[in-house]
């Protein structure tokens, strides 16, 4: 222990010194340079928006670092990445959307790829042929968030935000329209088909269609809206009729609205309210229909020509139309009667149809569709198939009032109701003309014939003998006439002894009547001539003086 102290106690004591800074300038040129970086880093990340994910069918037109997103022509975000779904359906491109459209990231956005695209409806997207494919944005009202959104393939044809109203159109199929098939306005295109969905109930379609404002306004609750698509033509009284709304509804299809005429509500119609789209304008200009009823008829006879959805007509009057078309077979008469069943609205009718309804009303009838036809069954109403059209054949089915009808028993309590039929009239036209027939296949044509041959024989024979013995004979008879007509001529002739006789004997036959003639006038004066005889002549009475001149003087007078 003493060696220890020792050597302790030997040994300097450590002296603490402290270390000096001698950092050299060059370290600040790194240092400066990170926090530049790391100030670059946090204004971009500051800067940044959202990122969004799209997924297309293609990614045509897509290129990673060079396709922009823009709205209205202004670039809100660039495609990062282009992948491939893990199901290769699709394809799913990031998109990193700048801070100011982080409104783009919610629920309905929609994104879409421009470029050039030609169709019915137009040319769109040139101006890509030059800058390039980009994808198209439009945002809406909605707040929720999204990052994962669907393309669209095709441009939407409305925009949110753009002025008008959006109504929905009902009908039993599509028919030619499609997205952006134009609306129509008195010839005047004032909106276009923005979208279709098949029902739910898989029985119809459904339409969104968007009118543009101001002529928003014309749409009206009581518009009628009808598929204008195609060229309507039509014969009637006046001639050929063509008529189209223009030459794109011929090609892409196109609907068409206008008000009823006459008094009808005039209030505008609300946004996303539902119309009918009927298939022609006359269908969709005419009355309403009312409630339909069914009825079914029985035919004993062809029906060739008849097919569904022919017209049922009441004294000309568009009554319904034909649903169905089935063949009965009827055990007692041994026949195959065709049943025709029949949609019809009453209500087409129009005052009419009010002025019975209130006629049954007042006699208590409970059924007042049974009972109405019913009283028009005993004044004699059938259904009769007439032919509509001579040259195709079809036929329609006429309700008319046939006074000479047979009565028949009307069941009014029958589900549906059966109206008695009657024949038509060309088909009374084609019995008749087939009894004419029958008759004329009675007839010996074949006897006649031959009898008539054997006349014909005969009376070639006869005219053979007349032409061989008759006529040389007439002709010499007719010979000896003529010398004998010219014998009386030559008799007959002025200078000739016969006509020098005549006229002698003519002279004596005029004396002797004169003669005859003085006797009776002698007889007439004197009757008694005839038993005394004529009597000697009266002599002559003297004739008087003449008397003096009236200026001769008298005897015994002196000049």
């Amino acid at each position: 222990m003493t060696d220890d102290k020792k050597i302790t106690g030997d040994l300097p004591e450590p002296v603490v010194r402290k270390p000096r800074i001698n950092a050299s300038l060059v370290w600040l040129v790194p240092v400066i340079a990170a926090l530049v970086g790391l100030s670059l880093v946090i204004h971009a990340w500051s800067a940044a928006g959202p990122t969004i994910s799209i997924s297309f069918q293609s990614a045509e037109g897509l290129d990673p670092g060079k396709t922009v997103v823009k709205y209205k022509n202004v670039v809100i975000g660039k495609v990062s990445t282009v992948r491939l779904s893990e199901d290769r359906s699709h394809v799913v491109a990031k998109v990193a959307l700048e801070k100011s459209a982080r409104s783009f990231a919610t629920a309905d956005s929609r994104f879409w790829v421009v470029r050039p695209r030609i169709g019915l409806g137009g040319v769109s997207g040139i101006d890509t042929l030059l800058s390039g494919a980009f994808i198209g944005a439009d945002v809406g009202q909605s707040q929720e968030p999204k990052d994962d959104f669907v393309g669209l393939e095709t441009p939407p044809t409305v925009t949110h935000g753009a002025p008008g109203k959006t109504f929905d159109l009902h009908a039993d199929d599509l028919g030619s329209l499609d997205i952006g098939s134009p609306i129509y306005f008195r010839r005047i295109q004032v909106g276009r088909v923005s979208s279709y969905h098949l029902n739910e109930d898989g029985k119809g379609v459904t339409l969104q269609i968007f009118i543009d404002a101001p002529n928003d306004k014309y749409v009206t609750t009581s518009s009628r809206f009808w598929n204008a698509s195609g060229v309507d033509v039509s014969i009637g009284a006046d001639g050929l009729k063509v008529n189209t709304q223009s030459l794109a509804t011929v090609l892409a299809g196109g609907v068409a609205f206008q008000d009823p005429p006459g008094p009808h509500d005039a209030t505008q119609a609300q946004e996303n309210d539902a119309f009918t789209l009927f298939n022609d304008k006359g269908t969709a200009m005419a009355p309403p229909d009312g409630e339909p009823r069914y009825i079914r008829m029985r035919f004993n006879q062809s029906l060739r020509g008849l097919a569904v959805d022919a017209p049922v007509e009441f004294l000309g009057v568009p009554f319904g139309r034909v649903v169905s078309i089935n063949l009965d077979f009827d055990e007692k008469t041994q026949t195959f009667p065709t049943i025709v069943g029949a949609v019809v609205y009453p209500d087409r009718l129009g005052k009419a149809h009010d002025k019975l309804v209130a006629l049954a009303k007042a006699r208590g009838d409970d059924e007042q569709m049974s009972q109405m036809m019913g009283r028009l069954v005993e004044r004699g109403l059938r259904a009769q198939a007439r032919s509509g059209n001579l040259l195709t054949g079809q036929l329609y089915i006429a309700m008319d009032f046939l006074p000479k009808a047979p009565k028949v028993e009307f069941d009014g309590r029958s589900k549906p109701l059966e109206i008695p039929t009657a024949p038509g009239d060309f088909d009374k036209i084609q019995q008749q003309i087939a009894d004419i027939v029958g008759k004329l296949q009675k007839v010996p044509f074949d006897s006649i014939g031959n009898n008539l041959n054997d006349t014909l024989a005969e009376l070639h024979k006869t005219l053979q003998q007349v032409n061989g013995s008759v006529l040389p004979e007439v002709k010499t008879t007719l010979q000896g006439a003529q010398k004998t007509l010219g014998n009386a001529n030559n008799a007959f002739a002025p200078d000739s002894p016969l006509q020098q006789n005549l006229g002698g004997s003519l002279q004596e036959l005029q004396r002797a009547a004169r003669s005859l003639r003085v006797l009776t006038d002698y007889l007439g004066d004197h009757p008694d001539a005839l038993l005394r005889g004529r009597r000697a002549d009266d002599k002559p009475l003297q004739a008087p003086p003449p008397p003096p001149p009236q200026d001769a003087p008298s005897q015994g007078s002196k000049p």
